[in-house]
């Protein structure tokens, strides 16, 4: 009986020093986040006198509806060791899909499935399909308006001490089914199609000031070609800037840019081309902030090609009817974008009005000028965001090609829903 008594506290005393020092938890959320538009001029994608741009037309998109939605289903294990996070994902545009059809619409994927392992107390391994997002997320984002967000296929060492970060990451992309061993094997279509990524981004905070400093070096190929002469190179290396004293905050980016891409089947070299902004928030009172800011994003030049805002959440960016820089990257005559703006609280809604003023960098053209308003309330247990956008297009707009203006009115209406809920 001794013996027995003494087995089984054994027993239950290892059980009880191994849930002590191996905790686990797991959880299951989703989201579900429709959202129906109204288009006419937004993403408008005419770029004026570039190597490779756009002059055939001025006209812009037609004024239609569109209503897709994000569906996913997210879970996340994690112990003291590490923790694994899944998400299966999918974009879903209404109508799309044949009614009473047995098939899919064969969009289900996993937009993320990474493992963070710790090493150490400091020192952690962050290694799969992961979203890669720092600081404004200017030039690594999540990009998370869109429905269909951004991942990469990486793994990340993270270094935390004493309120200083150094994140460093790297990612090799190679085609499936691939028989070569060779470098030169990934050639997948799309601009944002990488071969190798690596970066590195320290953190530090110094009183009131935040700052950021990160490197990031990308292997590109054109998917019209094969070899070393297919490859191009490109470096963007910069500073990102919070500080904050009583009711005003400042924000700023710097960046340059320099190596080559590969554009139409031709190298285009880059040669320190640049991005500079600068924001001011001032709180006025506990329900309305104004802000105003400014950003130079350097065009096309003798020496150089413009400045490629990379894999940043643009839409943030340059006015919300996404003109520039998203869906017409890498070519143009850059941009200074001036804004001002509003922010405020309406019977529990957050509501914000922003106006920006748009010329070239590399010109004297006017772009014109835009007007974007957000309201989004909260109600128990779901989120409503809604806006509406208005874009001035300048009579002065470039037009090398000789085309007819552009049209008289150019907006955009939308309203989104948002349900995330937690089922364990």
């Amino acid at each position: 009986m001794k013996l027995k008594q003494i087995l089984l506290t054994t027993v239950l005393a290892t059980t009880a020093i191994a849930n002590a020092q191996e905790k686990s938890s797991f959880s299951l959320s989703g989201e579900f986040r429709p959202r129906t538009e109204w288009r006419d001029g937004f993403n408008y994608r005419y770029q004026p006198n570039a190597a490779g741009g756009n002059t055939a037309g001025r006209k812009g998109t037609e004024g239609y509806v569109l209503t897709d939605a994000r569906v996913a289903l997210k879970s996340s294990y994690t112990t003291d060791s590490y923790t694994v996070f899944t998400s299966i994902q999918s974009v879903i545009t209404s109508g799309e899909r044949r009614q009473i059809i047995a098939t899919g619409n064969n969009k289900i994927r996993f937009q993320e499935a990474w493992a963070d392992i710790n090493l150490s107390e400091s020192l952690s391994l962050k290694i799969g399909r992961q979203p890669l997002s720092y600081d404004d997320q200017r030039i690594l984002g999540g990009l998370g308006w869109a429905q269909q967000a951004r991942t990469h296929d990486v793994g990340v060492f993270k270094y935390k001490k004493d309120g200083y970060s150094l994140d460093l990451g790297y990612g090799f992309n190679t085609e499936t089914n691939s028989n070569s061993s060779s470098d030169n094997t990934y050639d997948l279509s799309g601009f944002f199609s990488y071969r190798k990524i690596a970066f590195a981004r320290a953190n530090k905070k110094y009183g009131k000031l935040n700052i950021s400093a990160l490197a990031l070096y990308n292997d590109f190929q054109d998917e019209n070609g094969t070899g070393t002469d297919a490859i191009s190179s490109l470096l963007t290396a910069g500073l990102h800037l919070d500080y904050k004293t009583g009711a005003l905050s400042l924000s700023a980016n710097g960046f340059i840019q320099d190596g080559d891409r590969i554009f139409g089947g031709n190298h285009q070299e880059i040669n320190n081309a640049f991005l500079a902004s600068l924001d001011a928030t001032y709180k006025v009172s506990d329900k309305v902030s104004v802000l105003a800011g400014g950003e130079v994003i350097s065009g096309a030049n003798s020496d150089s090609q413009a400045f490629f805002p990379l894999f940043g959440t643009n839409h943030k960016f340059n006015g919300l009817m996404d003109r520039f820089y998203v869906g017409n990257h890498a070519v143009g005559q850059g941009l200074v974008d001036l804004n001002v703006g509003v922010s405020t609280k309406i019977a529990g809604a957050a509501v914000s009005l922003k106006g920006h003023h748009f010329t070239s960098e590399s010109s004297s053209d006017d772009f014109g000028q835009e007007v974007d308003l957000v309201i989004a309330k909260g109600f128990k247990g779901f989120k409503v965001v809604g806006g509406y956008s208005q874009f001035f297009e300048d009579d002065k707009y470039p037009n090398p090609a000789g085309n007819a203006l552009g049209k008289d009115t150019q907006n955009w209406a939308w309203l989104m829903l948002i349900i995330a809920p937690k089922f364990l």
